[in-house]
């Protein structure tokens, strides 16, 4: 059906209002409220130790929760994919698990397993390592939220690209490692790229399940977007100072998103393009 150009108009300002009140007008408030009262106002409470701790420290559970999900995601997509059994079916339902529960549900859960009184609490105990309320705590929510990604976008492109060509490698005497790293991997990098901006994305942004599993101490276990709801709950009336410490806080965010959105646009284009 071909709509009449009034209609597609229509629809395009439809669209574009939708979009500018829900994301473009926050964000640009964001900004905004941030730079009020000067960049250097703003670029003191980004560089203050706590922000420059939270910061790295977002950054390196990103590191950590994403290269384990990439390799997760490229095991579960073969599998769902190659395999024709039960397994494949199981792990296919498996994945949407980090979609359809809650984060702060997935905190509740990991608290109940690695906590004081959980199921594995003595094991780690007796060894001297602290998972809940410390940093492998938040690693591991950070991974479960972000799990999915990969797979997601490498089980299409599987898919697409069918077997033929690994199964002539197998015909001329390639191993099974050799076949993925020459034939397989090469055909599934783009999807592969793509869902590892959107794990990336979404490990930056954690906020609900790590909030449980982390004791919110500044310079150990405070990231970024915990250091902006802390710095929220602190704001009192008439306290514009601290309310640009958290605009601030916020603001950092928003540009890594945005950076971490144009990458995904250019990976995005790319992938278009093979097609």
């Amino acid at each position: 059906m071909t709509l009449r150009r009034p209609a597609r108009l229509s629809l395009r300002v439809l669209a574009i209002a939708y979009i500018t009140i829900l994301l473009l007008a926050p964000l640009f408030v964001v900004f905004w409220r941030t730079f009020e009262h000067g960049f250097g106002d703003a670029f003191d409470w980004m560089t203050t130790p706590a922000a420059v701790s939270a910061l790295w420290l977002t950054l390196i559970i990103a590191v950590i929760a994403v290269p384990c999900n990439t390799i997760f995601g490229i095991a579960c997509a073969m599998i769902t994919v190659r395999s024709h059994g039960r397994l494949g079916r199981w792990l296919d339902a498996v994945l949407d698990l980090p979609f359809i529960v809650s984060p702060v549900v997935i905190g509740l859960a990991l608290l109940l397993v690695y906590g004081q009184t959980g199921w594995f609490s003595a094991l780690f105990a007796d060894n001297g390592i602290k998972i809940i309320y410390a940093v492998p705590g938040m690693v591991l929510a950070t991974i479960f939220v972000s799990l999915p990604f990969v797979a997601r976008e490498v089980t299409p492109v599987l898919r697409e690209i069918g077997d033929d060509q690994e199964q002539a490698a197998a015909t001329l005497g390639a191993s099974s490692w050799q076949t993925f790293w020459r034939i397989t991997l090469p055909s599934i990098r783009w999807g592969v790229a793509y869902g590892v901006v959107l794990s990336t994305a979404r490990a930056l942004g954690e906020i609900g399940a790590v909030l449980v599993v982390s004791s919110n101490v500044a310079g150990q276990t405070l990231t970024l977007p915990l250091l902006v709801y802390q710095r929220n709950e602190q704001v009192g009336t008439g306290e514009s100072q601290l309310l640009t410490s958290v605009y601030a806080a916020a603001t950092e965010l928003a540009v890594i998103s945005l950076v971490v959105l144009a990458v995904m646009m250019a990976f995005g284009s790319r992938r278009s393009s093979r097609k």
